[in-house]
């Protein structure tokens, strides 16, 4: 009884079965080749139409139009573009383990992927930073945080990220002492993103554990602050004062919301992009040893993160509800759709 395909190993395949250091294809089975590409077309499908809704109801809209929304607004920018961008050729890259779009788009791709990264978490600092104002010193949020600020905000937001990654990429400082592995790797159809020892704990460090720290510090004291608040309304005279009370209370309930939200979509970014970045500090010490199916699995937990944020938002927000209703029905399309109001009247 004869099966030599039980015992033989199945036969190489290549990324470009007609050029001679093409790289080899990882063989998987069709099961989960349909599998992978069901949740990872998913996932971009999600991330792409939640933060096209995000985009759409703060631009349309222009009681969303507040200075925290334009950075949510910006915010979603990145992760839309993160689905129409990158994730898409990292999708089948990670099934395939072959890269078919060419040696300058590989670059190009890793630039835009650190780039949209980074700049994502840059967002979520000075999120932080808007909610402070807003809790820890409400009398003076309308002075401190204005739409000039927000326009500061931004342009840090996305110009550092820009400069960091192209010129890292670029430049190869992210190789400098790797260059035997890096040749020894070497073939037709490679497109990975190696950082040396220094890079892997500097590019780690600026993009996600500094600004992720402070991120973390502010929230803290946030809550602390918060709940001084809440306890103050609570013991406070409520008969000589009512309707003032009563605004201070729903104002007070409005910003604790807000700032619960946006923390757990903070904790959620650190949840999902901590495993990539500790890989990314290890694996050079070593010597780039991670298996290429557990680098893959990190990664795409990190894209998760821009299909979890308008699933977040739609969970929180009745406004993010309401305005898909009224995009899904086409509502936004009529005359002064724009000064609809959103929010309930307890909200």
């Amino acid at each position: 009884m004869n099966s030599p395909d039980l015992w033989n190993p199945p036969e190489v395949q290549f990324c470009f079965a007609l050029v001679n250091n093409s790289c080899p294809r990882n063989v998987r089975s069709v099961l989960s080749v349909c599998a992978m590409y069901v949740v990872m077309i998913g996932a971009i499908v999600m991330t792409l139409l939640g933060n096209l809704v995000v985009i759409i109801s703060i631009a349309h809209f222009k009681q969303l139009q507040s200075p925290t929304n334009i950075l949510i607004l910006s915010m979603a920018t990145t992760d839309f573009l993160l689905s129409c961008v990158v994730m898409p050729f990292s999708m089948v890259r990670s099934i395939e383990s072959c890269w078919y779009f060419g040696d300058l788009f590989c670059k190009v791709h890793s630039c835009c992927d650190i780039m949209l990264c980074t700049t994502s978490i840059f967002h979520l600092c000075f999120i932080s930073v808007d909610r402070y104002y807003a809790v820890c010193d409400p009398l003076h949020y309308v002075t401190k945080i204005t739409i000039p600020v927000i326009e500061v905000f931004l342009l840090i937001s996305w110009s550092i990220p820009i400069f960091f990654a192209f010129g890292l990429v670029f430049s190869e400082l992210n190789i400098i002492g790797a260059e035997d592995f890096v040749a020894a790797i070497d073939c037709t159809g490679l497109c990975v993103l190696i950082f040396n020892k220094l890079w892997g704990v500097l590019a780690s460090f600026i993009a996600f554990f500094l600004p992720g720290t402070v991120m973390v510090g502010i929230y803290v004291h946030i809550f602390t602050v918060a709940r001084k608040h809440a306890r103050q309304i609570g013991m406070g005279p409520t008969r000589k004062q009512g309707g003032s009370e009563s605004k201070m209370k729903i104002s007070s309930k409005k910003e604790s919301k807000a700032t619960k939200t946006l923390s757990i979509v903070m904790g959620v970014f650190v949840l999902c992009w901590l495993p990539f970045f500790v890989l990314t500090i290890t694996d050079p010490f070593v010597n780039f040893t991670t298996p290429e199916d557990l680098y893959n699995v990190f990664l795409w937990l990190g894209y998760f993160n821009s299909t979890f944020n308008p699933i977040i938002y739609g969970m929180f927000y009745p406004w993010f509800r309401k305005a898909l209703r009224m995009i899904v029905t086409g509502t936004i399309f009529h005359p002064d759709s724009s000064t609809l109001n959103l929010f309930p009247a307890d909200a």
